[in-house]
Parts: C-alpha cells; structure tokens; sequence
C-alpha cells in the first residue's frame, strides 16, 4: 500500500478550508485526527489519476482505514447471471450450514459506481454478516465509465432476484432478502427496492438499509455547501463519480426520490453529520415519513462520509455500526 497514492484534496482537513473554529460544525476528536492525517498525503487528486490508480487508492484507504476482517467458516466467491454476463459475487455466513430458510442480506458497495468492489468492503461484509449472524451476498456490480448508467443497477436488480430465489449454487433457501449498501450501494438499495416492489421477485425485500446514501440530487443541497471541502468526500470527487457514472437526472434509477414510496419495504436511513450528500439522505426519510412508510431514521453525529469503513482509525464508527445492526435487529423482530 503507498499513501502516496491516496488522493490529496478528498482528505483535505476542515482547518485548510479557511473556517474559524466556531464556524466548524462538531467533529468527533477520532475524526478530526484522521482527517488531520490524512491532510498530510501529499498524492494527487482523484481526477488527475487513472482509473486503475483510483481504484487502487480506495482500497489502500480502506485497507488504512478499516477493522481487519472477520475470519468467518464460509467466504466463498461465485457468480449469477446478468444482463450482459456474469455477475461476481461473494458469500459470506458466520455458520458453517442452515437448515431452514433464512433472510439473506445483499450488500451492494459504495464508490461513486466507479471505483468499488468486493475488496474494498470486504471488512466491512463480514463485520455485518457476523453482528447479524445471517449469511450476506456482496454483488459486485459493472461499474462505470466502462459500463455507465444504468448497467450497475441493472446488474444489482439482477443480483438481487436471482438471490432471491435460492439457486443451488447459492446452497441457501432465502426467506426475504436485506437490501443494505453504502453511498453508491445506498442509491442502488433503494432503486432496488423501488423495482422489486413494482415487479417482486420470488421472496420479498424484508428490510433495506441505505447507508449515507445519493438518493436525490445533491449539488445545490446545503449539506453540499457546507461540506463540499475538508471532510473525506468532496464536491470535486462528487462530480468526478457523477460524469463518469452519467446518471438520468429525470430517471428514478439515477435518482429514486423520483420514484414510488408509498410501497417501499421497511427502511433503516442512515446518515453522517458532514457529509455534503448528507441531505439525500434526510430527504428520503422524509419522503417515506411523508407517505406512511415503516422508517427508522438514524444520522451519526460529528463523522463523515465512509465512517463505515474507518473503524480502525476512527474508533468510535465501530459502535455507529452497531447501532445501525441493533436497529436492523429490532426491524427485523417487529415489522410493521
């Protein structure tokens, strides 16, 4: 791993963008260090590097940043058809054999659609898998610009029903699938979940759990304005995934605030303080408040974007996970 390749201006510190202190919004101390930190990689932007570079910059953040990853009795790679080839996917089950039918999780990754993948969030699915002790399938998805909107979500659609209906390969019988995904895999857990309630697949989606998600637009937001520099996420890094990905801003797969919520499943929104995407988030939940929907609304104070997988060098995201698998535990053990 060379921190040398770690983008420079996506970890700029809060104190580089001119702000007084009092004009600072409340930075947890474990944040504000790895951001602190973080603002000494003197690398190059995420726009100035190549497609491979990025990519390898965001796994080495991860690899830096997050909890090493749970040993689990089944880690095991496999695939699914979808519409224009294979879809990789990844298993994971803290128990060595079910007996029974079980809710299976989907994990759908964050990275704009552009530079995640099932490494980069390998940590974080067997953290999740092992807190809920159910068995989760990570989808990696095409990702643009090789393969730009809406060829990720249609292979997350796919992904999603062919778990769904219990293939032998997947050596499971589901009983309702979890929709769970951050940032990028947020937007794609709530299209889906849009999608599969308009056209159900063989069980239902039980629960979806939309992690900082981009659900509406969010260049013209005041979370936008506010946190655009210094924390984590930026609006150049933004616009960067946004011109490569090229989603439909009339489209409800680009941008599901359009879409239907008066049938979406149960849903756990979950939000970080100083994200500039953060008022998506905000949006959606009120958008299911608005139209009677099962929603439990969770925002993390004083961290940013990704905090879920900077639980190694921000201790404290490790118990703003958990709060999050409580609250899919109680959903899940008194649905509506």
């Amino acid at each position: 791993m060379r921190l040398a390749k770690l983008p420079a201006l996506a970890y700029r510190s809060a104190k580089d963008t001119g702000e007084s202190m009092t004009d600072t919004p409340y930075i947890r101390p474990d944040m504000k260090a790895f951001l602190e930190m973080m603002a000494q990689v003197n690398g190059p932007k995420l726009s100035e590097m190549s497609l491979d570079e990025a990519r390898a910059s965001y796994l080495a953040m991860h690899n830096l940043a997050d909890r090493p990853a749970r040993a689990l009795p089944v880690i095991r790679d496999l695939s699914c058809p979808g519409p224009k080839g294979e879809i990789a996917l990844r298993l994971y089950d803290p128990r060595e054999s079910r007996a029974g039918p079980t809710p299976v999780i989907t994990f759908f990754h964050g990275g704009g659609f552009v530079i995640g993948d099932l490494d980069t969030h390998h940590a974080l699915c067997t953290e999740i898998a092992a807190l809920m002790d159910l068995p989760l399938v990570a989808v990696h998805y095409a990702r643009a610009p090789e393969a730009p909107f809406p060829a990720a979500i249609l292979d997350c659609e796919a992904a999603t029903r062919w778990i769904a209906s219990s293939p032998a390969e997947l050596g499971l019988t589901a009983s309702g699938i979890i929709t769970i995904g951050d940032s990028a895999g947020g937007n794609a857990t709530v299209v889906v979940g849009q999608l599969l309630a308009a056209s159900p697949a063989a069980v239902p989606v039980v629960l979806q759990v939309p992690i900082f998600p981009l659900v509406a637009d969010a260049v013209s937001s005041e979370s936008m304005a506010a946190f655009s520099e210094g924390y984590l996420l930026t609006a150049e890094t933004m616009a960067f995934f946004d011109a490569a990905y090229g989603a439909d801003r009339s489209d409800p797969r680009g941008f599901p605030i359009l879409g239907r919520h008066d049938n979406a499943p149960p849903t756990i929104v979950v939000t970080a303080s100083l994200d500039p995407i953060r008022d998506s988030g905000r949006a959606y939940a009120k958008a299911l408040i608005d139209a009677g929907r099962d929603c439990v609304f969770l925002e993390m104070r004083g961290v940013t974007h990704s905090f879920t997988n900077l639980r190694q060098m921000v201790p404290s995201t490790q118990a703003d996970l958990e709060r999050v698998i409580a609250a899919m535990q109680f959903m899940l053990a008194n649905p509506a």
